[in-house]
Formats: C-alpha cells, structure tokens, sequence
C-alpha cells in the first residue's frame, strides 16, 4: 500500500470515529412490504409472491400480516420520533422491500413524506412501472430511483425468474433515463453466469440511458446461501473489481458497492473510501417494526421495535454494536489483521448472527495483512 492511499485512510479512520460518536441520522430506510411479483435466486428477504397471513404484533390499529406495515404507524413514527429532531430535508428515506410498487399506496406515502419536507427514493425491479405509475409516482416527490437490472436478456430473467423481468427493467431505466429531475442508477449483482458478460451488459445499459452503474457481488445469505453457483470465485472476485478500474479509467461511472474494505483498491473503485454507515449514520424500520440499520443486514442485530420503543432513544442510546466494532476484533479471521483499523471487521450485513464473517474481501483478494 502506498503512502498516499495509508494516509487517507488514517484520515477516513479519524472521520469515522466522529461519525460514530455524532451518528447523525441522515438515511432512513422503511421495509415497506415483503410481498414480490418476483422470485429472485439470491433474494436475502424472503419475499412472498402473494398474500400469506402470519402472526404479527399489534399496530396502532390493527393486526400485523407479515405483508404490508401500515403506512400511519411509519407515518406515525416520522412525525413523532423523528421530525422533532432533525431537519427533514438532510434525512433521506428509502422505501424497499420485497418490491416497493407492490403497495397501492406508494404515492400517498410518498406525498406524505414530500409534504413533510423529506426526500424520498425506492429500488425497485422495475416490473410494475409503468409510465402511468412512474409519473404518479414522479409527481409524489420522488426523488430518486434505483432499478435492478443483473444481465442480459436470459440471465436477467433466469436470476429473477420471472419471464418478463427484463423488459420490465430496461422499461423503467428508459423511464429514468427520459426524465431531468431525478437521481437515479442502476445496481447489477455480478454472479458466476455474468462476470464474463459485463462488457455487453456495459455496452446495453449505456444505450439505454444509464450513466451511473453500481455493481457488486452475491452474498451467500438468503436463498442464495442454497445456490453457490451465484457466488464469484475469488478469481472472479479479483476480475470484477479490474473491471470496474477499468471502467473508471476510461471515463465511465462504475462503482462498486459501498460493502467491504478492499486494501489496495480503496480508492480506485468507488467516490469514496471503504465505510459501512449501519447504524451510524443510516437506521431501518423493518416490516414488524424492528430498528436496524442497513436493510440488508440479515442478521438479528435489533435495536428495538416501534411497536415498544421509541425510536429516537433507541437511535441515541442503543446501535452499540454497530458504532464500537472491536467486538469483532475477538473473532476470527480479524483477531491478528493488521487492516481491521481500515475494515473495521467489515459491512455489518456479512455478519452472521453469532458475529462471525461469511466474506473477508481482502482474503479473496489475496491482501490479508
């Protein structure tokens, strides 16, 4: 590693630690719904293809479905948890799933938050936007969009297995693309069928539109922790993050997700150096109520639910295991690693929920200090 790179990651360091002790909240994602018109291989959410009732706990009025959370208990909780301690306009709220566009009441939602003063954005898979409901939607005060699209054609719908999966993607990327004022990128999950399509799949997005790609790998969680043909080799680990410096160097905005410290690639494939905001600067309300952080934790690192807490107190008081990581410096393989300042034990959703690592990206990188 050379001077340059150590020095600005000793910087970052310092930069986190404050973060850790400020946490201020400044995105908030909402786990509207579990309901999907997909059924993705490496879905780590379990979604459901249809209504299926399954006990839950009490809300303000009536009974949890393990569905749909009811848009007055979110809404309830934004008024009175949140809006009296931040200035809605630097929070940004994230409405996922399961897919988003499953709820009739997006919009409303969306307007409710728009006429509270927060900005708002949803990642879809596209298959539910129309133009009819993207400009509903557009009109509701969204601001920003993430569309799902993984391949080409045939890889795309047999990773979503869904047989109009693709079209529906492209559909919402040139909905995206055709509109001025909105944020938007497309987020691709790179797998063993597709690390050696990305040029192609580079040259199709482009001609769509897309300017801003977001790329990374499957996590062995979910459904795909039954299907290692969707994990990347190590190789092919090392393949994909050339790629992307690649691409960078030629001018095109490619970047890899925020997950995981990358050791001599910090710098190189992404805007910014390794950080994991979970429960620093980034919090969830999941489906039941439950106050995580990242949504894509799939581990029981509760917080709380608000159902039974406060979410402010729990924001201020609790997130103890996301914000003082040297728990994790007692587990292997991070006990005798000399980068964990940098990693910081890595993204809190490769955590199991007994602390330990599903991936190490240094150790797939062949830079295990």
């Amino acid at each position: 590693m050379n001077i340059r790179l150590r020095l600005a990651l000793r910087l970052e360091q310092l930069r986190q630690r404050n973060m850790c002790e400020l946490h201020p909240l400044e995105q908030l994602f909402w786990e509207s719904t579990l309901r999907c018109n997909v059924h993705c291989l490496h879905c780590g959410s379990d979604c459901m293809s249809a209504a299926e009732v399954r006990p839950g706990v009490p809300t303000s009025n009536t009974q949890w479905s393990g569905n749909d959370m009811p848009a007055e208990d979110f809404l309830h909780v934004i008024d009175t948890e949140i809006t009296p301690h931040v200035d809605p306009h630097k929070v940004m709220i994230i409405i996922s799933g399961g897919e988003p566009l499953m709820r009739n009441d997006l919009a409303a939602v969306g307007r409710a938050l728009y006429d509270r003063g927060y900005p708002w954005g949803m990642v879809t898979n596209g298959l539910a936007l129309t133009e009819a409901r993207f400009r509903e939607l557009h009109r509701a005060g969204l601001r920003s969009i993430t569309v799902s699209l993984d391949g080409l054609q045939d890889d795309h719908v047999w990773l979503r297995q869904h047989p109009l999966a693709f079209d529906g993607a492209c559909r919402a990327i040139r909905l995206c693309a055709a509109e001025t004022n909105l944020v938007w990128d497309v987020a691709t999950c790179v797998n063993q069928r597709t690390i050696d399509r990305l040029p192609a799949v580079r040259d199709l997005l482009w001609s769509l539109g897309v300017r801003d790609w977001r790329v990374f790998g499957i996590d062995p969680m979910g459904r795909a922790a039954n299907n290692p043909e969707l994990l990347l080799t190590d190789e092919q680990f090392k393949r994909l993050m050339d790629f992307i410096v690649a691409e960078r160097e030629a001018g095109r905005h490619v970047s890899y997700s925020c997950e995981g410290y990358l050791g001599s690639y910090e710098g190189k494939v992404r805007d910014h150096l390794y950080q994991c905001a979970a429960g620093v600067t980034a919090a969830s309300i999941l489906i039941d109520g439950s106050i995580s952080a990242c949504t894509s934790i799939r581990g029981k690192y509760y917080q709380g639910n608000i159902y039974k807490d406060s979410f402010w107190r729990v924001w201020e008081e609790e997130f103890k295991p996301y914000r003082d990581r040297r728990w994790m410096r007692q587990l292997e393989p991070c006990k005798n690693c000399k980068a964990f300042d940098y990693c910081q034990g890595n993204g809190m959703h490769l955590r199991r929920e007994d602390g330990s690592l599903m991936l190490c990206h240094l150790n797939r990188l062949g830079q295990k200090s």
